[in-house]
């Protein structure tokens, strides 16, 4: 768990640290700090690809470059692949996923949205939300899932796709066969149910039926809230490949008792091509050790 909150916290610094304004001289100067190429990908062995989340920015440009991705032909109805984030596009932190400004909440909305409130100040970006169900291990569910930063891989078949997660080390199943979806599931599910179908060049995504206790997000700029969701939650999902290493993604949410109208966040995810999907756990011993010595210790803090 100590390794969990590490990368979250190094992901919020870089996108807090990133100067969109930034001169060519200041760039020039960062690559002088930047790890590089020197930093040895660690594989299972021979044959064996690297997780997206493990290459840095000098990986992904030289695996860019080898692989031939600018420029290469490619199919807009195949979206297999394996799929990271962007370097500095709306789907590399949960924080820049959920945009604040689209976000309406109903009156209940922003009663559940006070209760999410940590226990625990996060001075110094060291401890997460201490009501995060993360913190215990319980899934993430989706979409959360999907902007967690550690990559995606879509595997497309006859009647359906998989979209696997390396966090969770988990995987959703979206029907292409033509049911519909269920219009009152009678089990909730943290990946929720799933139906897909190609319109034009986007393949669109309609699912419902998803368990209320996972979030949609953190609240990754002040780390202090979560964005709920009911049952009743809808979510529209639409991605277009642009180009062969570009995956442009639009997530529309509709949850009238938690949020006054739908609102819409877009973002993109890169093609990795020298990598496949890892395995991460969030394992609940390490995460019981991490919350006694750190979180439960801190100031305020309760037990849990």
């Amino acid at each position: 768990m100590r390794h969990i909150l590490t990368v979250s916290g190094l992901l919020l610094v870089a996108l807090l640290l990133y100067k969109p304004f930034a001169t060519a001289q200041d760039d020039d100067a960062d690559s002088e700090h930047r790890p590089g190429l020197e930093i040895p990908l660690i594989t299972p062995g021979p044959g064996w690809k690297t997780c997206p989340r493990c290459e840095n920015g000098a990986h992904v440009a030289d695996d860019t470059k080898r692989y031939n991705v600018a420029g290469h032909a490619f199919d807009p109805h195949d979206i297999s692949g394996v799929w990271g984030a962007s370097q500095r596009g709306s789907l590399d932190a949960e924080g820049v996923f959920v945009d604040q400004s689209k976000v309406v909440f109903t009156p209940y909305g922003q009663k559940l949205y006070d209760a999410t409130k940590s226990d625990v100040s996060d001075k110094g970006l060291t401890i997460s939300n201490s009501k995060d169900p993360e913190m215990i291990c319980d899934p993430m569910g989706y979409p959360r899932n999907l902007a967690y930063n550690y990559g995606f891989e879509f595997v497309q078949t006859p009647d359906r796709v998989f979209q696997f997660f390396e966090w969770g080390h988990t995987w959703r199943t979206i029907w292409t066969d033509g049911r519909p979806l269920p219009t009152d599931p009678p089990v909730q599910r943290y990946m929720g149910y799933a139906v897909g179908k190609w319109e034009g060049d986007e393949f669109v995504i309609h699912s419902n039926g998803f368990d209320p206790r996972s979030w949609i997000s953190q609240d990754r700029k002040l780390r202090e809230y979560g964005y709920p969701h009911t049952a009743d939650m809808q979510l529209e999902e639409r991605y277009k490949r642009v180009n062969y290493g570009t995956l442009q993604v639009t997530l529309t949410i509709t949850d009238p008792k938690i949020y006054a109208k739908p609102w819409t966040t877009m973002g993109s995810a890169t093609l990795r091509p020298g990598t496949e999907i890892g395995e991460y756990f969030c394992v609940p011993s390490e995460s019981i050790k991490f919350n006694q010595r750190q979180t439960a210790a801190a100031a305020g803090a309760k037990q849990f």
